[in-house]
């Protein structure tokens, strides 16, 4: 039998800390190892336990779960898991600011009503599917090189595990002047979409929209579907939004299936770290088309899972480091006419 996954949890609250203790205790194969009740005990514990998952809470007195995370990050890194409560904004750009200070995912509080056995269950398999992901650390992103060589009309990402912070480090070096929509699935739980938009919103050039059904596409748009959904485009070039349906929300696949079928050999894909292999298939479908397709490398992914899956199935056509596909983005981005 493997050793159980150590797991250090960190709540303000001393009933929600034990209850939570109390409910990832209950799965054999995790073992608490500590439990914090502010920023600065968490920040000591960790270097002191070096637990595999931590479960931060966000907003704490003194040193908030961002402050927390980043002090950890650079003293002793561990996997974070942010947990924030998804009806209140601040504790939302807090728990984004602490994704890019290198907390691996987001959980959203109970809900009013929500069984409490079934949320401690999925925040077990959250620490469980957590443990798995190698600590790493990210580069700093170059800049974008000048456009030049073959063109397309529209690029779609699809990122899932370590997508937020990789997403920002490709979309902020993407130039206003880009003249190119892009549309992006990256794996979100029903309530952080809107958390996500105002991170994009703050870190990049280009504007930030939320996608409704029917919008025509504009260039040098960066769209998203709205919670719960999948975005794909349809041959008409018009954003259709459908209430998701599937294991990965929003769907990569679908987005880019819907890209190869739209555009064609004018289309462009890019499938970012993640766990799983949602994005293969539509990748390869864009591929087959005559498209530009694109695989973040192993050494800059958070989880190689999803770029590999592409790799294997013959759908990425060149694989790159984080650093270098805004630059193959704006290569082979059509001007704005």
């Amino acid at each position: 039998m493997s050793n159980p996954i150590r797991v250090l949890v960190v709540d303000d609250s001393t009933t929600s800390r034990k209850a939570l203790v109390q409910m990832l205790g209950d799965d054999p194969a995790l073992r608490i190892v500590g439990e914090a009740a502010d920023g600065v005990a968490a920040v000591r514990m960790a270097a002191a336990l070096r637990p595999d998952v931590i479960t931060m809470d966000v907003d704490m007195p003194g040193l908030d779960g961002l402050a927390a995370t980043a002090a950890i990050m650079a003293q002793s890194p561990a996997r974070v898991l942010m947990v924030c409560a998804v009806g209140e904004a601040r504790q939302m750009d807090l728990s984004f600011r602490a994704i890019a200070a290198g907390a691996l995912e987001l959980i959203s509080k109970p809900a009013a009503g929500e069984d409490l056995r079934r949320w401690g269950r999925r925040v077990a398999e959250s620490v469980r599917l957590m443990a798995e992901v190698p600590v790493v650390r990210r580069r700093k992103l170059a800049a974008a090189a000048p456009a030049e060589g073959r063109e397309v009309e529209v690029f779609g990402l699809v990122a899932s595990t370590g997508g937020p912070p990789a997403l920002v480090s490709v979309l902020s070096a993407l130039p206003r002047s880009l003249g190119i929509p892009i549309l992006v699935a990256q794996h979100m739980a029903e309530g952080f979409t809107p958390g996500l938009v105002r991170w994009f919103s703050q870190s990049l050039a280009l504007p930030v929209e939320v996608a409704y059904d029917g919008a025509p596409l504009r260039p040098g748009r960066v769209y998203l579907p709205p919670d719960g959904h999948d975005l794909e485009l349809d041959t008409d070039r018009l954003l259709r939004i459908r209430r998701a349906s599937g294991v990965h929300c929003p769907s990569g696949n679908r987005l880019l299936h819907s890209l190869a079928r739209a555009c064609g050999a004018l289309a462009g894909g890019v499938v970012l770290t993640g766990m799983g292999d949602d994005g293969a298939q539509g990748l390869l479908a864009i591929r087959n088309a005559g498209g530009l397709t694109f695989a973040q490398d192993e050494a800059t992914s958070v989880v190689f899972g999803m770029p590999h899956a592409a790799v294997a199935a013959g759908a990425a056509a060149t694989v790159l480091p984080l650093e270098e596909i805004a630059a193959a983005i704006v290569r082979h981005s059509a001007p704005r006419s």
